[in-house]
């Protein structure tokens, strides 16, 4: 087994663009991580909520923040060796300011981020077409499921089952905001002088073997390993979300 050229890698994205699939996929394969957004609720309570680590056990934040980091490291890193973290840009602000704070003598984000992780390899997932992403976002939050596994079974749900409705208010706030995240990734990667591996939704959709082989070529992995792989994550893209898209596009094309 080669050995990884990577102590830790980030999977920078925003909502519905895979990254589930994607985290799944580098966890199956036992040698590349355990990646989950450990960091997600932008708040030191809800790092500590998320995990199960109470502020009355330590002596200050800065206490709290350096268990919480640790925390993180192992349940990322299982008995693999590479640290594995997705990140939402919603919430990436606030990481950052707590690595800054961690790392003050640092003269950019990455320079920070790799002082506390390691030599990091910084991977960007992103969905091309924004109207399918923020209708895959819409339909979530209506129906209350997120994702659904290979064999159809329920992985995360955040509500009540509800059938879902179209919303064109609702699309189009969604497509903004989903717009805006992506553009402060691209930002970001400029002000950094940052050159992200890039992955796309659609080709991770239509052919995940080969970006994970990918993945774990520039983690210096060996690749083969993809090929044993079956998708954990089941599409959950159907025709209702082919009608939206339609519609909607249709009703953006009359009104100018």
């Amino acid at each position: 087994m080669p050995k990884a050229r990577y102590e830790s890698y980030i999977i920078l994205t925003s909502p519905r663009s895979g990254s589930t699939l994607l985290c799944k996929l580098l966890e199956a394969t036992g040698k590349s991580g355990i990646p989950d957004s450990y960091f997600h609720n932008p708040s030191l309570s809800g790092w500590l909520k998320s995990h199960e680590l109470c502020s009355d056990d330590f002596a200050s934040d800065r206490d709290a923040l350096s268990e919480i980091i640790n925390s993180a490291r192992k349940r990322g890193t299982g008995d693999t060796g590479i640290f594995g973290l997705r990140l939402q840009r919603g919430s990436f602000d606030f990481f950052m300011q707590q690595i800054t704070m961690r790392q003050p003598g640092c003269k950019s984000d990455v320079e920070r981020i790799q002082a506390e992780f390691g030599n990091t390899l910084f991977i960007y997932l992103a969905r091309q077409s924004k109207l399918e992403q923020a209708i895959s976002r819409v339909k979530a939050v209506q129906t209350g499921l997120w994702h659904k596994a290979a064999d159809g079974t329920e992985m995360e749900r955040q509500s009540d089952p509800k059938e879902p409705y179209y919303d064109a208010e609702a699309i189009s706030r969604n497509l903004a905001e989903l717009t805006a995240l992506d553009e402060a990734w691209l930002n970001w990667f400029d002000q950094q002088r940052l050159l992200p591996l890039k992955l796309s939704y659609d080709e991770l959709s239509h052919n995940p073997a080969a970006v994970l082989a990918r993945v774990l070529r520039e983690l210096g992995l060996d690749e083969t390993m993809a090929h044993a792989i079956n998708p954990p994550v089941a599409k959950l893209a159907d025709a209702t979300n082919r009608i939206w898209a339609e519609y909607y596009s249709a009703q953006m094309e009359s009104s100018r």
